[in-house]
């Protein structure tokens, strides 16, 4: 009767399967990780309101302007 015999890649199968699951795990963690990070340290968006209160032209920027004509 013949016994059974591995090769070294087929023996290897199962740590290597799950070498490649901690893997894809960790780059998926440090994925999620970093986006919740600039998410949290966004800074916070303008309203609209806010948006049409600033000039577009500041007065300093526009005497410049001016000046250089």
């Amino acid at each position: 009767m013949k016994t059974k015999t591995f090769t070294p890649v087929g023996s290897l199968h199962p740590i290597l399967f799950f070498a490649c699951v901690y893997v894809v795990a960790l780059l998926f963690s440090v994925f999620i990780c970093s986006s919740l990070f600039y998410s949290c340290n966004a800074s916070p968006a303008k309203s609209i309101n806010e948006q049409k209160a600033t000039p577009e032209m500041p007065m300093q920027a526009a005497a410049t302007t001016v000046a250089m004509r």
